[in-house]
């Protein structure tokens, strides 16, 4: 049900290589007869099956014994073993030797304690705050106690991090025998592993030992590491919720069929899927500049760690008094997502550092090399040169909609690159990685890619549904912008119901007469043409009986009623069809069949709308924290740019990882639904979270911070509302029954 952090065959076979593992070696049923060990420090039998396969040096260089893999597939096995909860050493050692594998200089030091961790050597990261390090000739003096660390009772060998004294700002790195120091076990929150503290008085260290550690690789092997398991954690969560509730009945049904219960398991879902999103985000940086290891990974930390203990607390209330007890695995699982958020930081550090690293950088989502696919990129700039030197096309003030006609749309639909996924002519056939480079050249030279809006809705169904006449009339001057369209879907007493829709098609002399009501059509007192749904057939079921028409807004017998909204502006109407007369060639696909056409439109919708943010955005954000002085205040909205920037990262993240899924060929069903709902709450916090931090300025509406928050209902019901939303993802995602 939940997604797995892998992609390709190779992941997938290596996450089913750590599944398999953890099912034979680290059963959850052995676990509670082992805490005590567990948190002395004993090491559990499942450690020297993990060491036999290699599992515990994945990411080190081939030439220190190690497989020489990445951080994607180390995260691979991560999250698999935050699924199965996996006991002991296996996380603290790797980020352990992730950060030691950071080293720029390969000191004899740094190369035996490499070679030490590949023969099987367990190790701890120390890098909680409380030591101190101190210059004393050719080494330093290290004093302090640690703060808690994950399995230091019981690991060889330590990677420290200490400040310096007299400049707590500066932070040295260091390797070491565990045994250097006293360790001083802690009653950890995580019972299937070691907590400890450090204590060093006045150990003297070889300056030899001192680590040049490369600080932002570091911290970001830390932040996937740790969001891995998080995001195993909460689809672990996710699947033992939706099986408990599925088959657990009350009041003489399963739990599952109860809204309420659907819509919590749906947003379970919703959260670990982003919660893998931005742990996959952050793995995949490795490679990538400072600036982007430094965001990816304060947004893996901001957005997975909470995730997965949410998540966790979820599941316990799903599944009720039993969730709660030791006579159930929940609480282990909570305890463990409790307590690597804990080791991560205190969660508003992370939020400003992620609000400073916002401000001079953004996250790039690439699909393909800037270099690749030099000939269309040559072919494609020249085109956009051409479009550039022209005039820019006249625009409304209509908010998401576009002025009729324009010379640069013109030359972009005649190049095919108004939407250049379609085929020729309307477009260039464009796949995934074509559409990625299209994209790169708009943006270098600063043009904003056109939409045609609602035309994106229904111009895929008329090509898999439409006539070869429909498509002629209408796909050339709607990616051209000569015609405007908008959506005859909602109706007062149906609503996000749309299957109970009451306006009525009646068969006349060459075509139809309409005959109902229509509501909260955007911009339809300006638009040219209209996509209809009417019942043909009032004797079928619900979803059968419909037709899909095309009405042109000028035809007599159609009245439009513009309605003010908060914001004071009338986007929205109400339409009333008064016997409109419908030709025959307007209809489109065959009489009665229309709801397969509307679902079409409908995921076309939600998956343009899930992609795009417009309301209480990070940029928004960036641009108050652009213009707060220093203070308090200053950290406030600082951190609020990190929650917003990590909510649209992760909304990023989610989109690239649904595109990848299907070049891969897979089917991503109804994912489109979690994909809008993530967009819809990650606008609504955003907004909300903006305005907290607006002060008096929120008073007016002069900066449009105001307006912005106003309009945001517009968001959160328009494409199918979160409730509804929720209904398709508990049922067609999760299985959960009607």
């Amino acid at each position: 049900m939940t997604v797995s952090f892998a992609l390709d065959e190779d992941q997938k076979n290596l996450g089913e290589t750590a599944a398999g593992l953890a099912a034979r070696h680290a059963p959850i049923t052995q676990t509670p007869a082992m805490l005590d060990g567990l948190a002395a420090g004993t090491n559990p039998a499942v450690w020297t099956a993990i060491c036999d396969t290699g599992l515990h040096t994945l990411h080190l260089p081939e030439a220190d014994g190690g497989g020489g893999a990445g951080l994607l597939e180390l995260c691979v096995v991560a999250e698999q073993f935050g699924r199965a909860l996996v006991p002991g050493s296996w996380l603290p050692t790797v980020l352990a030797s992730g950060v030691l594998a950071q080293a720029a200089e390969r000191s004899p030091a740094v190369v035996a304690a490499l070679a030490a961790f590949a023969g099987g050597c367990t190790g701890a990261l120390v890098d909680a705050p409380g030591l101190t390090a101190t210059p004393d000739g050719d080494g330093w003096i290290l004093s302090g106690l640690s703060g808690p660390t994950l399995g230091l009772p019981g690991a060889h060998r330590a990677v420290v991090r200490t400040a310096v004294a007299g400049d707590p700002e500066c932070a040295v790195w260091f390797e070491m025998s565990c045994s250097d120091g006293t360790v001083e076990a802690a009653d950890g929150t995580d019972l299937t592993r070691s907590v400890g503290r450090l204590r060093l008085d006045g150990h003297r260290v070889p300056r030899a030992q001192l680590l040049d550690v490369d600080v932002d690789a570091a911290e970001l092997v830390v932040a996937a590491l740790l969001a891995a398991e998080a995001a195993g954690i909460a689809a672990w969560a996710v699947d033992t919720a939706v099986a408990y509730v599925s088959s657990r009945e009350q009041f003489g049904r399963p739990v599952g069929s109860f809204q309420a219960v659907q819509h919590k398991a749906a947003l379970m879902l919703v959260r670990a899927e982003t919660a893998v999103a931005a742990a996959w985000d952050a793995a995949r940086a490795q490679s990538a500049s400072a600036p982007q290891q430094r965001l990816a990974a304060a947004a893996a930390t901001v957005t997975a760690l909470p995730a997965g203990v949410e998540v966790a607390l979820d599941c316990i209330t799903l599944l009720g008094g039993i969730g709660f007890t030791w006579e159930h695995d929940a609480h282990l699982y909570w305890r463990r997502a409790v307590s690597i958020a804990a080791i991560s930081g205190p969660a508003p550090d992370w939020a400003a550092r992620l609000g400073e690293a916002a401000l001079v950088a953004t996250r790039e989502y690439r699909l393909v090399d800037p270099e690749e696919l030099p000939e269309l990129r040559a072919r494609i700039g020249a085109v956009l040169d051409d479009v550039a030197a022209l005039p820019p096309d006249a625009a409304h003030d209509l908010g998401w909609n576009l002025a009729r006609g324009g010379e640069r749309q013109r030359r972009l639909a005649e190049a095919g690159l108004v939407a250049p996924q379609y085929p020729q002519p309307w477009g260039i056939g464009a796949g995934v990685s074509e559409r990625t480079v299209i994209a790169d050249e708009f943006a270098r030279r600063d043009l904003a890619p056109p939409t045609t809006v609602v035309g994106e809705w229904l111009l895929p169904t008329l090509l898999a549904h439409g006539t070869t006449d429909q498509l002629e009339r209408f796909a050339g001057p709607t990616l051209r912008g000569d015609v405007v369209w908008c959506q005859l879907f909602s109706e007062p007493g149906a609503g996000s119901d749309l299957a109970a829709l009451s306006t009525r098609a009646t068969r006349v002399d060459g075509g139809w007469s309409l005959h109902g009501q229509k509501v909260w059509s955007s911009y339809a007192h300006l638009a040219d043409w209209g996509v209809c749904l009417a019942r043909t057939d009032t004797e079928a079921p619900q979803h059968r009986g419909i037709s899909y028409f095309l009405v042109d807004m000028r035809s007599a017998g159609i009245e439009i009623r513009p309605l003010r909204q908060a914001t004071g502006d009338a986007e929205f109407n109400e339409a009333f069809l008064d016997d409109v007369f419908v030709p025959d060639d307007q209809l489109v696909g065959p009489v009665n069949e229309g709801w397969e056409l509307t679902v079409a439109t409908l995921s076309s919708e939600r998956l343009a709308i899930g992609t795009r943010v417009t309301r209480g955005t990070a940029e928004r954000v960036r641009v108050l924290a652009a213009t707060t002085g220093p203070g308090d205040h200053r950290r406030d909205v600082l951190q609020v740019l990190g929650r917003s920037t990590a909510r649209e990262m992760a909304l990023s993240a989610l989109n690239l990882r649904n595109v990848l899924t299907r070049v891969a060929g897979l089917d991503t069903g109804a994912r489109h639904s979690i994909q809008k709902v993530c967009n819809a709450l990650i606008q609504r916090e955003g907004s909300l979270e903006l305005m907290t931090v607006l002060g008096h300025a929120g008073a007016t509406t002069e900066d449009g911070n105001a307006l912005d928050h106003l309009g945001l209902p517009a968001v959160l019901i328009g494409g199918g509302t979160i409730e509804i939303q929720l209904n398709m993802i508990a049922q067609r995602v999760l299985g959960l029954p009607r």
